[in-house]
């Protein structure tokens, strides 16, 4: 489709600086298709050139205005109240001098050269406001010609006679308006009265052809629809009409490709820790070794999990796509068997990070610890993708996990893993060196026959407490569509 035929765009630079701010900062417009073809090319003319028209005169306006006030206040002044005994002063150097009025150094005051002084500067600010008329005349004249266009498209544009009807009413009334600054500056030639009410006039109008522009715009209800609209959308700040039709939101629309699937995702997740400005959902401990930041389950002597909540706010979707980094603490043991409610979802059920939708809780991906990459200490203890384990998933999870160990060493130590992160397929060592093949690492992605608006949860769980184990989180984003 034509460019003319679209409307309303918006975009921001720093996308990370509005997840950070809770969208302060401002984006600029994003397009959205309108009623008709006809409509949208007249509204886009209408608005492009009537707008840079007026604010041209406005300009126009307040230069000659600043122009005549220099004029009138750099005039000559002479004072002739002295005798020809007192000081002189020259209006030109600002020195005085001692001879009388008729000497060779004194100033001729007379009021002849004094009217000759204004009348040349009157000649000045007329030539000056002659040609702002002159271009205030072209203005009204290329307004004409819009709202003569908007009579050919309204002969056109039978489906759209009702948006162009007010296309016409508000050209025209603006051209009058144009007329009536006109014959105000053509008062303001002979009379040099003051221009405000002639710059009051122009924003006026200037005012009425954006609320025209907004009432005949309308917003998209979700990034796929942008991205259908608009194949070459950069990804970015939108703002969307909220599912319910109340109000609208900004959110951040991933234009690109992502697992597998085409552009128009919605980010409802995001968090980068190596950000210093960012911190930790609440409820979560701060982590930090080595230069490196992370977020994992508070002090605890026991197991617990830790939760952050992702309000999807009403929209739809039937696709998930994401990923998470993580790192290992001391001694996780991933899917390990022998610990209690192993096989509850709502539970600890993995040292690891449990990503859910819904309530009742539905299972949508698990990131597993594993104890350690290279040494298979214990069977059961080792990541269930790794050589020679014996660890199988639970039903709820199957095949929707990712699974690695931080620790590459021989041995158990009770530190932060920082220099190995968690299930970004890098750096497995030789017992879980499948794991890091697993389809799709690192982004996970779940698809789904029936769409919902279900709202996603992440847990950072541990089956003992986290002076043993913690598997805390350094980074994340989660998209639906």
């Amino acid at each position: 489709m034509d460019k003319e035929d679209l409307q309303h765009i918006y975009e921001v630079n720093d996308l990370q600086e509005y997840e950070n701010n809770k969208g302060s900062s401002r984006p600029h417009m994003i397009i959205r298709e309108t009623g008709g073809a006809g409509m949208g090319r007249l509204a886009s003319m209408v608005l492009g050139i009537g707008v840079v028209l007026l604010f041209i005169s406005l300009v126009a306006i307040i230069a000659t205005t600043a122009s005549i006030l220099t004029h009138l206040t750099t005039l000559p002044i002479c004072d002739n109240s002295q005798t020809n005994t007192d000081n002189i002063v020259n209006p030109t150097t600002n020195t005085g001098t001692s001879d009388s009025l008729g000497g060779s150094n004194a100033i001729n005051c007379s009021i002849s050269n004094v009217l000759e002084g204004q009348q040349n500067q009157l000649g000045i600010v007329q030539n000056q406001i002659g040609q702002l008329l002159n271009a205030t005349h072209e203005t009204a004249s290329k307004v004409n010609e819009i709202r003569t266009l908007a009579n050919e498209q309204a002969a056109i544009s039978v489906n759209n006679t009702y948006n162009i009807e007010q296309v016409m009413q508000t050209t025209g009334n603006t051209a009058q308006k144009l007329v009536n600054i006109v014959n105000t500056l053509t008062n303001l030639k002979n009379t040099s009265t003051s221009t405000a009410g002639v710059v009051d006039d122009i924003l006026l109008v200037v005012d009425e052809l954006l609320e025209l522009h907004s009432d005949n715009s309308t917003l998209p209800y979700s990034c796929e629809e942008i991205k259908q609209r608009q194949p070459n959308s950069p990804s970015g700040v939108y703002l969307l009409i909220n599912p319910n039709g109340n109000g609208v939101t900004y959110a951040y629309c991933h234009m690109g490709e992502l697992c597998g699937s085409g552009g128009g995702w919605k980010r409802i997740a995001y968090i980068d820790m190596s950000d210093a400005t960012q911190n930790c959902p609440t409820g979560f401990r701060l982590y930090q070794s080595g230069g490196v930041r992370a977020c994992g389950r508070p002090s605890s002597s026991t197991a617990s999990c830790t939760s952050v909540q992702f309000p999807s706010n009403g929209f739809s979707y039937s696709q998930i796509c994401g990923r998470v980094t993580g790192y290992q603490y001391a001694t996780t043991d991933g899917l390990a068997s022998a610990w209690p409610n192993h096989n509850n979802l709502n539970s600890y059920y993995v040292d690891g990070i449990s990503i859910t939708r819904g309530s009742p809780r539905q299972h949508v991906w698990s990131f597993v610890s594993g104890f350690s990459g290279n040494v298979l200490l214990a069977s059961d203890y080792t990541c269930p993708c790794g050589i020679g384990s014996t660890q199988t998933t639970q039903s709820f999870v199957g095949n929707n996990y990712f699974c690695e160990s931080g620790n590459l060493l021989n041995m158990a130590q009770f530190k932060l893993f920082t220099s190995n992160p968690l299930w970004d397929g890098q750096n497995c060592g030789s017992v879980d060196i499948n794991c890091c093949s697993a389809p799709g690492i690192p982004w996970f992605h779940r698809t789904y026959s029936v769409a919902t608006n279900d709202n996603l949860e992440l847990r950072v769980c541990g089956d003992q407490g986290t002076g043993d184990e913690d598997t805390p989180f350094g980074y994340y984003e989660i998209y639906i569509k």
